[in-house]
């Protein structure tokens, strides 16, 4: 989360008139994360997350990721809940951006991440993929591996500023991806960027997951692999098969992985390193003038792509 842009007060009133919630008391800024414009909410009956869709995200795509919340929600999986304004919608526009208003969730995301974490959120993401399978509404991933080179072409002429070498490393592996990328896995609904920061915990009990802008149709154990570079590498870079393990243990009690996705999940974590490592980069480099938004830094998933080029197989992650 974070904002790029500023809300009026005047504007901000006008916008809640619309909806059943109260007076404002209080309104600030979010500046965690990458994409989106967001704000906390507070009225006389609660609090709300309120997101200003910024230019990244396509204003057509807003009801699949809205629609998808009330299914999840639906079918007992904790996640904010769009609101509705009195006219029976959701979506609106505030400051020249379309807008939603969400409830609040309950919860802090881990800034120390531990094994248990990693067992409960295992278990909550097969839950995900096991309720979205009946959800209508369709969106190819818009990131996924047939897009890493246009990505590429927009910062490899300076990419070697971040790092020597950078550009001939990742034009490297966008060709061995590329190629060994399989066709047909198990695919459905995926969050595509369960990072630490999107899911929330009240002690031990998972309390839920947010941020639901980059879901969409792709392999689901993709979506493991994305969480293994997100959750299971500790500060010094260093790969914990402990917490890998319990994160992939938790999930398969609940959606059992087949052969095929066992096979392909070393190639998948290193492909998710490697779309992580592009995005980063990508925003490392044109960071918006004046943007509240603090840019995290590529070499992190450098390292992590280093790793899991040198995996043979899925031993490496805690299975036997």
């Amino acid at each position: 989360m974070s904002v790029y842009t500023e809300v009026g007060d005047d504007e901000l009133e006008t916008f809640l008139a619309a909806y059943d919630v109260g007076t404002l008391d209080s309104f600030k800024g979010i500046a965690e994360g990458v994409e989106n414009s967001n704000f906390m909410v507070e009225t006389e009956r609660g609090l709300y997350i309120l997101t200003l869709y910024e230019k990244r995200v396509k204003a057509d795509e807003l009801p699949f990721f809205l629609g998808l919340m009330d299914h999840l929600a639906a079918k007992g999986i904790r996640c904010p809940v769009p609101v509705k304004a009195r006219d029976g919608k959701a979506l609106r526009t505030l400051a020249g951006r379309p807008a939603a208003l969400v409830t609040f969730l309950k919860g802090v995301w881990p800034r120390k991440i531990a094994p248990l974490h990693c067992q409960l959120l295992g278990g909550a993401m097969a839950a995900f993929h096991l309720a979205g399978r009946d959800y209508p509404m369709k969106r190819a991933n818009a990131l996924a591996v047939d897009g890493w080179n246009d990505l590429f072409d927009k910062v490899k002429d300076r990419a070697d500023s971040v790092s020597p070498g950078l550009a001939a490393e990742i034009e490297g592996e966008l060709a061995a991806i590329g190629q060994a990328w399989p066709k047909t896995l198990p695919a459905g609904i995926i969050h595509a960027d369960l990072f630490p920061d999107n899911v929330f915990f009240l002690g031990e009990e998972l309390s839920g997951i947010i941020d639901f802008y980059f879901a969409c149709h792709d392999f689901l154990v993709y979506d493991l692999a994305i969480a293994l570079n997100a959750w299971c590498f500790e500060p010094d870079s260093s790969f914990n098969i402990t917490k890998a393990r319990g994160l992939l243990n938790a999930y398969g009690k609940v959606r059992p992985l087949d052969k095929t996705e066992l096979a392909a999940l070393p190639l998948l974590a290193r492909g998710a390193a490697l779309r992580f490592l592009l995005t980063r980069l990508y925003d490392w480099l044109n960071r918006p003038e004046g943007a509240l938004v603090k840019p995290k830094d590529p070499k992190e998933y450098l390292k992590k792509l280093r790793f899991h080029r040198e995996v043979k197989g899925p031993e490496a992650y805690g299975l036997g």
